[in-house]
């Protein structure tokens, strides 16, 4: 595991800690960071738990936070000694948070950098990055385990959230992961419990938003280098009637589509300029890397699930996207 036990002895040492997930977290972003928090906080350690955008914790992970360690970005003290970003591959992912990266290297503090992604560019003054584990909370688990920390029912549901979110339920775990899910259902974690609350969980407005999107979704067999695409788009005005859970989900309609591929589903995001912005969300059904054709946007993630930002009419949009999708690496 690299660098953990000189990651547990900076946080051994801590007193004050800002961690960080990226911005619209998913479940392993701020399970992971809730988790680590807790964990700091038993120890007497002063934790804040925060993200750039939304303002709010995701409604579905507000039953993680245990402890009321989350903190909105607005109310951040000005500065920390220790920075900790989480599921983050890039300071570019932390939103509007990313300045407190090089304002607290220029003070001399440092930034400790928890990752699982193939992507991550290495900002901090620390690492625990491994893109071979499937999930952040794996390497959160492990850091613990070398703090000798005891995993209680809260921090076992956090790591639990997270993985079964990465692992897409559990489909693309090792043999070790299993093991450490049993772990954390030794502590105590309901796992229906878990995955209904952060999953499953819809309100009705849901179905005739997807009834909307779902109708507009194009299959486009000859495109992602003859993988087929099929892609989706949700506009603001659809977004408007549900929670941005709800919005994130639609990927995983999309992507269960046999004649594609890859999937793409573009969420239109309240605009900064002039033109209209996309969230990207990219999904490979094991032929292509999507996580190089968002790169080429600006984005990054994973060989199989990767997002980007983009500016443009949803038509430009995806015309970047094909191209890129077309010069993408076989899997």
């Amino acid at each position: 595991m690299p660098n953990l036990k000189e990651a547990a002895a900076l946080l051994a040492r801590a007193n004050d800690v800002t961690l960080l997930g990226h911005v619209r977290p998913d479940a392993d972003a701020l399970g992971s960071a809730l988790a680590l928090g807790r964990a700091l906080q038993l120890r007497g350690v002063e934790v804040r738990v925060s993200i750039g955008e939304p303002e709010k914790m995701p409604e579905t992970l507000r039953g993680l936070d245990v402890g009321g360690l989350y903190v909105p970005a607005s109310e951040l003290p000005e500065s920390e000694r220790l920075l900790v970003a989480l599921d983050t591959p890039t300071p570019g992912r932390l939103g509007k948070l990313a300045p407190r990266v090089d304002a607290v290297r220029a003070a001399g503090g440092d930034v400790l950098v928890i990752d699982h992604h193939a992507s991550n560019v290495f900002y901090g003054t620390h690492h625990v990055v491994d893109d071979t584990a499937e999930a952040t909370a794996v390497l959160v688990f492990a850091l613990l385990e070398e703090l000798g920390t005891e995993i209680d029912e809260p921090i076992a549901r956090c790591l639990y959230a997270g993985l079964v979110t990465d692992t897409s339920g559990f489909r693309r775990a090792r043999p070790s992961t299993h093991l450490l899910a049993a772990k954390l259902l030794e502590a105590g974690v309901d796992p229906d419990k878990v995955v209904r609350e952060i999953v499953d969980d819809h309100p009705f407005a849901w179905l005739p938003m997807l009834s909307e999107v779902l109708a507009g979704a194009r299959l486009e067999p000859d495109e992602a280098r003859g993988f087929g695409l099929a892609h989706a788009v949700v506009t603001l005005d659809v977004a408007r009637s549900v929670r941005a859970e709800e919005v994130e989900a639609v990927i995983d309609v999309v992507r269960s589509t046999r004649e594609a591929g890859v999937a793409v589903v573009l969420k239109e995001a309240e605009p900064t300029g002039p033109r209209q912005r996309w969230q990207v969300s990219l999904r490979s059904a094991g032929g292509l890397d999507v996580s190089a054709a968002a790169g080429e946007l600006g984005g990054g993630g994973h060989r199989q699930a990767a997002g980007c930002t983009a500016e443009g009419t949803a038509g430009e949009v995806l015309d970047k996207l094909k191209a890129a999708l077309s010069r993408a690496p076989l899997l």
